[in-house]
């Protein structure tokens, strides 16, 4: 499959062996990886982050297999999911980083061309977002309130 801004093809990499069960190694114990996933989020880690942590250090391959719901779902259940996702807010992010950088190199062209590419990203989600309802119908993004966006 080709890239989105891009006329490459991607690369080939490792896959994710097919499962229904959790390997029988692994940490299955669906209370102690609630709790852990829980204890992560409130000290701040993303869910990316989560998912790195229980793997390398608890023997948690895989979160959904393990207790049968994924990172966002235990977090929505116990009232810790974020409003924005995680992949639109980090999107967002390098937006804003970008734009900071051309406010102090306003000649740079490839960082506005970037910029473009990367906010058209945004909008593309934003739009995917609010037609699965996981974002309110009136959600925009703007590059100015985007910050404070962040901040919540």
């Amino acid at each position: 499959m080709a890239r989105m801004h891009a006329r490459r093809r991607g690369i080939s990499r490792s896959v994710r062996p097919y499962r229904t069960q959790a390997p029988e190694w692994s940490n299955t114990d669906k209370e102690a990886i609630i709790k852990q996933i829980v204890d992560l989020r409130r000290q701040g880690s993303s869910t990316a982050e989560i998912g790195l942590v229980m793997r390398d250090k608890y023997g948690v391959p895989s979160v959904k297999l393990a207790t049968g719901k994924k990172i966002t779902q235990i977090l929505r259940d116990n009232d810790l999911a974020s409003e924005i996702p995680e992949d639109l807010r980090n999107l967002i992010e390098k937006a804003l980083g970008m734009r900071k950088h051309l406010a102090e190199n306003k000649r740079d062209i490839h960082n506005k061309r970037q910029l473009m590419l990367t906010e058209s990203k945004v909008r593309r989600l934003v739009k995917y977002y609010v037609s699965s309802k996981k974002l309110p119908k009136d959600w925009v993004y703007k590059p100015e309130t985007a910050e404070i966006l962040l901040s919540k």
